[in-house]
């Protein structure tokens, strides 16, 4: 009989947040108040933490941050705690290959490169994320797309109107579209990235170009509910973008 380690146990009981000791519950959270600094002020934010669940409620910080506006910090028991076990989250499944099985493989099914077009798009002018994946340099020791043989990638930069990278893409036949969105104010990545999907759709692109989006309040299932193939959050790699592609793409 295999039994499960201490570390498997705690994993699968219900999690509570972990202040100054295990399952004490202690939550910080900051926001902004539109009332000047005082010792009412002071209260109104006690009493606010209060109404999002936290019990005896310190308020650490009290700063002014704009004319009439106050940031707060407040520190305080939560109740309530989550079961890690009863979560599902979509995931990308494929496997990460290795560069020389991502080139066996495109080259025996395929027989030609790979294109890939990827864009910041609308007002993100944020291009750290799109090239770590596609520029030769990569990321963390992981070279981008444009290293490999399999792939032919085209990275079209900051700021590119949704219409100009569906046109730019429609020019280079690709098979792919890329794109990272990293502004997220008011949701407008969302947006943005469901537009493009309707755009594609109206070109007739949507069923034929496998498209990605990434960026660091990404992941898989956002991205599948804004009508994209595969989503990619912080910390992802070019070899996880490249194996997810050359296998797609093979399949179809």
């Amino acid at each position: 009989m295999i039994r499960a380690s201490s570390s498997d146990a705690q994993a699968s009981a219900p999690l509570r947040a972990y202040g100054d000791r295990r399952n004490d519950g202690m939550v910080q959270m900051s926001f902004v108040l539109e009332i000047a600094p005082s010792v009412r002020a002071k209260e109104a934010a006690r009493q606010f933490a209060e109404l999002h669940g936290l019990s005896e409620v310190l308020i650490t910080t009290m700063e002014p941050c704009a004319d009439g506006l106050t940031y707060f910090v407040a520190y305080g028991h939560s109740r309530h705690a989550v079961d890690p076990a009863a979560i599902h989250v979509p995931e990308v499944a494929t496997e990460v290959l290795s560069r020389d099985a991502i080139e066996a493989l495109v080259k025996e099914r395929l027989g030609r490169k790979i294109v890939v077009v990827g864009a910041c798009t609308g007002s993100d002018a944020h291009t750290v994320g799109i090239d770590a994946i596609l520029n030769y340099k990569g990321f963390a020791g992981d070279k981008g797309l444009e290293s490999y043989k399999a792939f032919e990638a085209y990275n079209l930069g900051a700021q590119v109107e949704n219409d100009q990278l569906i046109e730019r893409a429609r020019a280079l036949n690709a098979d792919v579209i890329l794109v990272s969105q990293i502004i997220t104010q008011r949701n407008c990545h969302k947006e943005n990235a469901r537009a493009l999907i309707d755009l594609a759709s109206a070109h007739g692109l949507r069923d034929r170009v496998v498209m990605l989006l990434g960026g660091p309040r990404i992941d898989h299932k956002l991205a599948l509910e804004l009508g994209f193939d595969a989503g990619f959050g912080q910390g992802t790699k070019p070899s996880d973008v490249a194996s997810f592609i050359a296998t797609t793409v093979c399949a179809r």
